[in-house]
């Protein structure tokens, strides 16, 4: 599992002009099973995306995709973690 750090390196309007296709592969993602869960950053300097993928090469080949990256509006800093306590919704996330 991992922890996606996004962090913008351009103004808010130049990802804003990407926002709505970085949705579109965020919903793919989550279409696939690949993404748990997802959101901005308060201030707006990024998004955090919690993965459920196991494969740090597999996560990047991902993010390769992601319009974001595409057009070099954000760096990505993956965190890979393993779940050993959760509240009992998130019970799944332990193996």
């Amino acid at each position: 599992m991992f922890i996606i750090n996004l962090t913008y390196k351009t103004e808010l309007e130049n990802v804003d002009h990407y926002l709505n296709e970085h949705i579109e592969f965020l919903n793919e993602q989550y279409e696939l099973g690949n993404f748990l869960a997802s959101g901005r950053k308060i201030p707006r300097t990024g998004g955090i995306i919690l993965s459920r993928v196991e494969n740090k090469s597999e996560l990047e080949k991902i993010i390769e995709k992601d319009p974001f990256n595409i057009n070099e509006l954000a760096d990505y800093e993956l965190t890979e973690f393993i779940p050993s306590k959760t509240c009992n919704e998130l019970k799944f996330l332990i193996k």
